[in-house]
């Protein structure tokens, strides 16, 4: 049973909608006990002069009060609770703020745009993996945080009075999804944009992550239409498209577009498109975590590693007992199959880094059934929280851990959506290699082999009699021959004297 004690709260009053996050710490990381969210739209309740209706603010406090019930337990030494751009603006936050604290029995802190900046790049580099320099993009309902940071230390921080419901209220108040519409948004995006871009463009970046419901929305989008999860310009005015085809914000419909997300995405779309633009950006991916992920991280003050999926796979493999110095071997032999062959099969760092993952986590399964291992794997990886891997990597790995060994399902490994289809079969035919060359769980029987490539047809040469001294995996090599041609994979063996086996 839980103590209360170990538990540690972050609330965040947004404009857009107000969240709580209760985690424990395990092992390092954090472990997500409960998330709600409730779409309050405090912002819309702001007039022209900055005074939040009252309206507003019962909103803001009926929320407050859902959230309470689980405060109770938990120490208040454990609890943060912050808020964002809109009552930053109200010239009236006090009423709520001091209402809100007496609702919640902990203070509520109204930050600055730079110290709501610096949380969510903590939240971000506590929990997505990739290259240490980053900009980190975070479209909010009342404004937008731009961060360049290289580790677990930032930059530059800016916070931009821009956001999707304000954006709402001003440029599709009449509810047209208009080319005109969308126009005057970007533009006056641009605008606010125009005096720090100069300043990020200088300081460079080696990856893009984006941390809102935006590019949460995108990332569903993109999955439910077979797209890939790098998100880069010409999708964004694919779906900018899209949306103007609908002509009224009541009537849209994009594939993979819940109704909850619907009336201020196409403002977060302007605002990301204006960003695209003046920023130069290529491509972008879904950052792990956030405000929230920094608050609660911030809280337990844990040292942030400079590569987050070392951390998740080291946890993983204790919290499972895995056993490490085979999760190595198969490791080593998968990466050397990969360099052999990267070139001709067009396999970059990125794939090489995630079929290294794949072999150090493709036992988890063996907790639960040796039978059904791969299928048990699939089933773990696609639902633990693994911080430093996006929502599409997961999928990848359940995907590879699914085809480990036995029948293959390439329905699988075409509907994950991190690397091309094809991409995806070739990491699974190497690692499934690696796993049979490496069953007898013993260094000094691994062969010195030599994989050639000619299109998709694979040649392994073997060394003379090698395949008569270890009848064993001989069998299961004529066996994987036949698993492989069932999908049209074609794996011929040789031994260095040229007979051939296949």
């Amino acid at each position: 049973m839980l103590s209360s004690s170990s538990l540690y709260a972050a609330i965040d009053l947004g404009s857009n909608s107000f969240h709580m996050l209760v985690v424990r710490e395990v092992s390092g990381s954090i472990q997500v006990v409960t998330r709600i969210k409730r779409k309050v739209r405090m912002a819309t309740g702001l007039d022209k002069n900055n005074h939040l209706s009252q309206q507003a603010m019962e909103r803001g406090w009926q929320c407050l009060r859902l959230f309470s019930e689980y405060l109770q337990s938990i120490p208040a030494t454990q609890i943060r609770v912050v808020a964002t751009a809109t009552l930053r603006l109200a010239v009236n936050s006090d009423e709520f703020v001091g209402k809100a604290s007496e609702i919640l029995g902990s203070p509520v802190n109204i930050i600055s745009g730079e110290e709501e900046a610096r949380l969510i790049y903590q939240g971000v580099a506590y929990t997505t993996g990739g290259p240490e320099k980053r900009l980190v993009v975070d479209i909010g309902g009342a404004s937008t945080e731009l961060v360049i940071g290289v580790g677990a230390k930032t930059n530059q921080l800016f916070s931009l009075e821009m956001g999707c419901v304000t954006w709402l209220g001003r440029y599709f108040n009449d509810r047209s999804l208009t080319e005109e519409n969308f126009a005057h948004a970007e533009s006056a995006a641009h605008r606010i944009l125009s005096p720090v871009a100069t300043t990020l463009l200088e300081q460079g970046w080696q990856i893009c992550v984006g941390a809102s419901g935006t590019v949460q929305a995108l990332q569903e989008i993109m999955i439910a239409q077979g797209m890939d999860e790098l998100i880069t310009l010409p999708k964004l005015q694919q779906l900018r498209h899209q949306a103007i085809k609908c002509d009224k914000l009541e009537e849209l419909e994009i594939d993979g577009l819940t109704l909850e997300r619907a009336l201020v995405f196409p403002s977060g779309l302007a605002i990301l498109i204006a960003i695209f633009q003046a920023l130069n950006i290529e491509s972008m991916t879904l950052a792990g975590g956030a405000l929230r992920e920094g608050m609660v991280y911030g809280m337990l003050d844990l040292p942030i590693e400079q590569d987050i999926r070392v951390r998740t796979l080291r946890n993983i493999q204790h919290r499972f007992q895995l056993d490490i110095e085979q999760a190595q071997r198969v490791r080593q032999l998968a990466d050397n199959f990969c360099q052999q062959v990267a070139k001709s099969w067009e396999l970059d760092e990125r794939c090489r880094e995630l079929l290294s993952s794949a072999c150090l986590l493709h036992e988890i399964g063996l907790c639960v059934d040796f039978g059904q291992r791969a299928a048990h794997s699939a089933y773990l990886i696609r639902h633990l929280d693994l911080p430093g891997y996006t929502p599409a990597q997961k999928r990848l790995l359940a995907a590879l851990l699914k085809n480990q060994n036995g029948s293959i399902d390439l329905s699988s490994l075409s509907q994950q959506n991190a690397l091309l289809s094809l991409q995806a079969q070739r990491l699974c035919r190497l690692l499934r290699l690696a796993i049979i060359f490496s069953n007898r769980r013993q260094d000094e029987t691994l062969p010195a082999l030599r994989l050639q490539v000619e299109n998709e047809t694979l040649i392994i040469t073997l060394p003379y009699h090698w395949l008569m001294q270890y009848p064993f995996r001989s069998e299961a090599l004529q066996q994987e021959m036949k698993w492989q041609s069932y999908v049209q994979w074609s794996l011929f063996l040789e031994e260095q004297n040229n007979s051939h086996l296949g």
